[in-house]
């Protein structure tokens, strides 16, 4: 069984690794909006950097010759894992950006994803539960979400209300946390190349359907940035960033694993004004604080007093 989120087991090589993960994951929003600025449509642009993401793990899984799942009710559990961890994330996320929301506040809203494991772990793992602090947190973040999604932030909206890509991403930080608790439920005692290596690929298989159907692929033209973002993703974005996740998970648990929030919209704001000169005002910022206040609130060991959780009897 991995650790409880609140034991501090972290070794320093850890903390590297997660560091990294927030850089490579960080950086994507980047290079979403690069690739569908540059006129890739959502489901190929996501088609092909999992395919550059499943070569680089194939590559990993010749060399270390980790053992496969036996049981076909593990590859079930790959195949769900890869709809709740990318396809339906990615694709939100994709559609978000690609109907103008920035990169940067793509980026501030999908750290809301311990937001939502809290809420979801609790009712699937006997060791997480509701806490007085995870509910401050909870508060105190979406009150960072409603601040930040009050002005007109880009995107399509309908009736002058709140865009659909702004609803897309939080859905996309919904479906991340709905796969952690799935994970860590499902896939214990999986080498993380080997969880890795087949949710992207079930994933790539899935996209790579919907993509022929939806969007023809074939026809669409790859510029130079375009080709450029899509190898970062893929390499980066999908491959390494995997390999780490499911390392620190099987370590940590899905709580402390979604710490990785905590630096995504430092990446964000950061790239996306370096590179893509996005505006960020005081509103952001503030929205941006309050949200990274919460999941700090959510992982405080002051007030974490249990209010709700399984019986630690139940079977996960």
């Amino acid at each position: 069984m991995a650790p409880h989120p609140s034991t501090p087991t972290a070794t320093r090589f850890e903390w590297g690794l997660f560091g990294l993960l927030s850089f490579m994951w960080g950086s994507s929003y980047l290079f979403i909006k690069i690739g569908v600025d540059e006129g890739l449509q959502p489901l190929t642009l996501i088609m092909l950097r999992l395919l550059f993401g499943a070569l680089l793990l194939i590559g990993v899984v010749v060399v270390a010759r980790p053992a496969l799942p036996e049981q076909r009710r593990t590859y079930g559990h790959l195949v769900m894992m890869s709809l709740l961890s990318i396809v339906i994330p990615f694709w939100l996320i994709t559609y978000g950006e690609g109907s103008g929301v920035d990169s940067s506040v793509a980026a501030i809203l999908n750290s809301t994803v311990p937001l939502f494991t809290i809420v979801i772990a609790p009712l699937f793992l006997h060791d997480e539960h509701i806490t007085a602090n995870r509910i401050a947190g909870l508060a105190v973040g979406f009150v960072g979400v409603i601040l930040l999604t009050s002005g007109d932030l880009g995107g399509t909206t309908s009736g002058g209300g709140i865009s659909f890509g702004i609803v897309a991403l939080l859905l996309s930080a919904v479906s991340y946390a709905l796969g952690a608790v799935y994970a860590r439920r499902n896939a214990r005692g999986l080498s993380p190349i080997t969880t890795a290596l087949f949710q992207v690929i079930f994933a790539f298989m899935i996209t790579t359907a919907l993509a022929f159907v939806i969007e023809n692929p074939l026809t669409a033209v790859i510029t130079p940035k375009a080709a450029f973002s899509v190898v970062w993703l893929g390499l980066f974005g999908s491959g390494m960033a995997y390999l780490l996740f499911f390392r620190l998970l099987s370590h940590w648990g899905p709580t402390r694993t979604s710490l990785v929030a905590y630096l995504l919209p430092v990446w964000g704001i950061v790239l996306g004004v370096a590179v893509l000169q996005e505006h960020v005002d005081g509103r952001v910022l503030l929205g941006t604080v309050l949200i990274v206040g919460g999941v700090a609130l959510v992982n405080a060991r002051i007030g974490a007093r249990r209010l709700f959780g399984r019986s630690a009897a139940a079977v996960d």
